[in-house]
Order: structure tokens, then sequence, then C-alpha cells
């Protein structure tokens, strides 16, 4: 997740092809460990944490990913080039996959720390809620012709990723509070 969000802050300040498949490596290795923790929930009888809580959580961090993925997509296949907007709501999303890996690290044998890490999480994502905000206003003022107006709407398309993406770490950080509170 961590790796997977610099690839994206990457590509944002190098937006090359290298970059983009990068990204896209990094989303098909975290399905690949999503897909292998999903048939060993299957087939152990007790967990540590509830299967139904890790289940969640590696859904989470893997929407993180498919949310970056989707955002260098869609950056090269609308060939859109990145802005300080994009760069700044991938800084906040890299901040926030750290924090989480920091929760996860803590998580059992220092759960306040790890839910302070959680916390700073939900923090984030009110950053990025004041980010979006100000980039929609920033996008949509005053389009001048039609083909402003498309770029408009494909920037906002992706602007939607990130802030999706910060919603899936949001999500990720609310599981790993609700996992200290029921074992910790």
């Amino acid at each position: 997740m961590v790796d997977g969000t610099q690839a994206l802050l990457q590509y944002l300040n190098e937006p090359t092809r290298h970059n983009a498949l990068r990204v896209g490596e990094f989303e098909r290795q975290a399905d690949e460990v999503r897909r292998q923790l999903i048939i060993e929930l299957n087939q152990t009888f007790v967990t540590p944490i509830d299967r139904e809580d890790l289940f969640a959580l590696s859904r989470a961090i893997d929407d993180i990913l498919d949310y970056a993925y989707s955002t260098t997509n869609e950056l090269d296949i609308l060939s859109v080039r990145p802005n300080t907007y994009l760069r700044a709501m991938a800084r906040l999303l890299l901040l926030s996959a750290q924090e989480i890996r920091l929760a996860m690290e803590q998580l059992e044998h220092q759960p306040a720390q790890a839910d302070a890490h959680a916390m700073q999480v939900k923090a984030i994502e009110n950053r990025m809620d004041k980010l979006y905000a100000k980039a929609l206003a920033h996008l949509f003022k005053d389009p001048r012709d039609l083909a402003e107006v498309v770029s408009m709407l494909k920037l906002r398309e992706i602007y939607r990723h990130m802030y999706h993406a910060i919603g899936s770490a949001e999500q990720a950080a609310n599981l790993i509070s609700d996992i200290r509170i029921k074992f910790y």
C-alpha cells in the first residue's frame, strides 16, 4: 500500500509510462496478497482477529490501490496532465497509507498507538475534504469553451478517484479502531 501510493506520487511528478506501469504492478501485487489472505482465511478455523474484520480491512486496503491505479490509468487514457491539486491529494494519500501501516504494525503490542495512527488517517481525510472542494471550485471556475468543459469533466473524474482512495483509507482506519476496541 505504501509502495503503491509512493509510486502514484512519483507518477504524478513524472508521468512516464514506466511510472504508470509501476502503479499497476503494485495494484496487481495487492490483489494477489488479498487473494492469498482469503484462501488462508477460508482454511483457518480460528484467527487472532475476527475473520470478517481481516477480510474487510484487506478490501479497504486493496481499494486504495485500485483507486491509485484507476487514477494513473485514466490520466493516461484521457490524456490529462497531472496538476498541483492531484499531487497534493497523492501526498495526503501517501500519508494515510503510512499511518495505516504504522497502525497495523502497532496493533498487537501498542494498541493505543495503533488507534492514534488510525485517528491521524481521519484527520488526513478531513484535509482531503477541503482540498477536494478547493480543487473542484478552481476547476469549475468560468470555462471559456467546450474544450475546457470536457477537460473539466475529465479532471473531476480523476479527482474523484483520489477522493475515494482517501475514503478507503479512512475505512481501513475505522476498521483498525474497531479491531482495537474488540480485542485490546
